[in-house]
């Protein structure tokens, strides 16, 4: 017999956005009556998130400090003409620990794992087994709406969790290993040292499509682990992912596609940095201020998670610009130099562009001087753009 369940607050999707809504509510707002409702049978899936301290505000780490797996005090990159390390703080949220925490924080029934969702809209979800959710308020987080609407190139990874026979020999996080063959677009390497003997490395490309070569992606990284002498007993877990990076796009269709008049967050409110594609320092900010409203009915939650992400992504025109400089006026083997450059930066610049925070300054240093790319194709890119002001 089908059961209708009642509460205050309903977050469709388990993954990033939805957990940290869940944890910030249970947090500011312990009396909600909440249902965090996930098709898969953990919440995170299967999935690393990685970020800089300087992303989130300190008003908001407690929000993540939970979550985290792994810290270094610094990273490494390194390209053919330029190498440096950067005395930055860096993190690791494993979604296996991401599911602990959040699960620890909610009572028992307001996590509803393994339910597949039919729909969804202001005050309602639909579940597949014919369950039926009614709540004062609904937020989407399942994951990216008709991503047709938007302008797109791709940043697509597989990475590997390593057990490894011996020591390695990494001081700390190389989050740029552009040194490697430059195939399918920009692509370099990514590693975590999680341990002595445990590694996390990954093959990552800024490709024009989103399609993956999941065995010539693991022969890139053995490759990479064998000019290391890095020898591999075991594969612990293995990840992999495509995420868009936005050069344009209807800002407003995209959202309508996601369902109408309906809450969201993350990734289906077209919440992530559009160059990089992260997600987790909107999913913080929104997380928080949703956690602070007043109000939290469908129609309020609605005017409050649409309003956030229209003007994010109305701010983020130069992102978008930067983006189709990458795809457009570079070929894809030149692309690593458009990296290159930016990371001979001030250190301070670096931080705020992934934080989503550069200043007029900021800006103007990134595209001053002779560009890395030919003059009269830069032009073109920016002018090719579709949809900035939408």
């Amino acid at each position: 017999m089908p059961a209708i369940h009642h509460c205050d607050l309903a977050i469709v999707g388990g993954g990033l956005a939805g957990g940290l809504l869940a944890l910030a509510l249970r947090k500011q707002r312990p009396d909600l009556n909440l249902r965090l409702i996930e098709s898969g049978e953990r919440l995170g899936g299967n999935h690393l998130w990685s970020f800089f301290a300087s992303d989130i505000a300190p008003v908001d780490r407690w929000l993540v400090a939970p979550l985290i797996s792994y810290g270094w005090a610094g990273y490494d990159v390194t390209f053919p003409g330029h190498g440096r390390t950067l005395k930055a703080p860096y993190y690791a949220i494993e979604s296996e620990r991401f599911d602990r925490v959040v699960r620890a924080a909610m009572p028992p029934e307001s996590v509803m794992t393994g339910r597949k969702v039919l729909g969804a809209s202001a005050r309602a979800v639909v579940l597949a087994d014919g369950d039926r959710v009614e709540a004062g308020g609904v937020i989407d987080c399942r994951g990216p709406a008709d991503l047709s609407k938007l302008d797109l190139g791709w940043q697509k990874f597989l990475g590997r969790e390593l057990a490894l026979a011996d020591l390695h020999p990494l001081k700390r996080p190389i989050v740029m290993d552009a040194t490697v063959a430059q195939i399918d677009g920009y692509r370099f390497i990514y590693a975590l040292p999680f341990a002595a003997t445990r590694l996390f490395v990954e093959d990552t490309y800024y490709s024009d499509t989103p399609e993956i070569d999941a065995d010539a992606m693991r022969q890139r990284i053995d490759t990479w682990l064998n000019a290391r002498a890095i020898a591999v007993e075991t594969v612990a877990r293995e990840e992999t992912g495509v995420l868009p990076v936005a050069m344009g796009g209807d800002f407003e269709e995209y959202w309508h596609s996601g369902g109408n008049r309906v809450a969201k967050a993350g990734m289906r409110a077209g919440l992530f940095h559009p160059v990089t594609g992260y997600s987790l320092p909107d999913a913080v900010r929104l997380a928080r201020a949703v956690a602070e409203a007043s109000n939290l009915d469908g129609t309020a939650l609605h005017e409050l998670t649409h309003g956030y992400a229209r003007r994010q992504w109305q701010r983020r025109g130069f992102y978008r610009m930067l983006s189709a400089m990458l795809f457009r006026a570079a070929e894809p083997e030149e692309r690593y130099r458009i990296l290159e450059r930016f990371y001979r930066l001030d250190a301070g610049l670096i931080a705020r562009f992934y934080a989503g925070q550069s200043s007029l300054l900021d800006r103007a240093r990134v595209l001053a001087g002779k560009p890395p790319v030919p003059i009269g194709r830069a032009w073109q890119a920016i002018r090719g753009m579709r949809g900035q002001a939408k």
